[in-house]
C-alpha cells in the first residue's frame, strides 16, 4: 500500500499514543509481578524514595502528598499505604512539624527493593524501545518532551 502524503488525523494519533502506552504500562505491570507490587504500590515508592533524597526536605511524606503525587484519592492512597506498610517496606509516624499529620517513610526493606526495581524499570524501558533505533529514539525523545512540555489544553 502507497504511503499517503496526507498527515495522520488527530484521532489517529490519539489511539496509536494510548495504544503504545498501554502496552508500554502492561508490560511493565508484568515486571513488577516477581518484586509483588502493583504500579500503584511502585509509584509510592519511587515517591518516597525521591523525596528522602532531597536534602532540603524533611524524610517522608504525609498520605495527602503520596495522593497528590500518584494522582489518586486520598483514600485510595491509604489502602496503597496500608498495603506497603503490611509488606515492611513503609512505616508510619508522627510528623515533627504537626504531630497531628501522619508522615510515611521507607524502611531498609524498602529502600532495598525500590532500588532493585529501578534497576529492572530501566532494563524494562531499554527493551521495550530497543525496538528503535538509536535516531528513533532520540526523535521519540524530542517529541514526547515538546508534548509534556505544553501549558496548552
Amino acid at each position: 500500500m502507497p504511503l499517503s502524503n496526507n498527515p495522520p488525523l488527530a484521532r489517529d494519533l490519539s489511539e496509536l499514543f494510548h495504544r503504545a502506552f498501554r502496552s508500554f504500562r502492561q508490560s511493565w505491570s508484568r515486571q513488577l509481578v516477581p518484586f509483588d507490587l502493583t504500579p500503584h504500590q511502585f509509584r509510592a515508592l519511587h515517591s518516597l524514595a525521591r523525596s528522602t533524597a532531597d536534602p532540603g526536605m524533611p524524610e517522608g511524606l504525609r498520605l495527602k502528598d503520596v495522593a497528590e503525587r500518584l494522582h489518586i484519592a486520598a483514600r485510595s492512597a491509604t489502602e496503597v499505604i496500608d498495603h506497603l506498610e503490611a509488606k515492611g517496606l513503609v512505616s508510619r509516624c508522627a510528623d515533627p512539624v504537626d504531630r497531628r499529620a501522619t508522615l510515611v517513610t521507607l524502611t531498609e526493606a524498602g529502600r532495598t527493593l525500590t532500588d532493585q526495581v529501578q534497576v529492572a524499570r530501566r532494563d524494562h524501558t531499554q527493551f521495550f524501545f530497543g525496538r528503535l533505533d538509536a535516531q528513533e529514539r532520540a526523535e521519540l525523545a524530542r517529541i514526547l518532551g515538546k508534548l509534556g512540555d505544553s501549558t496548552e489544553h
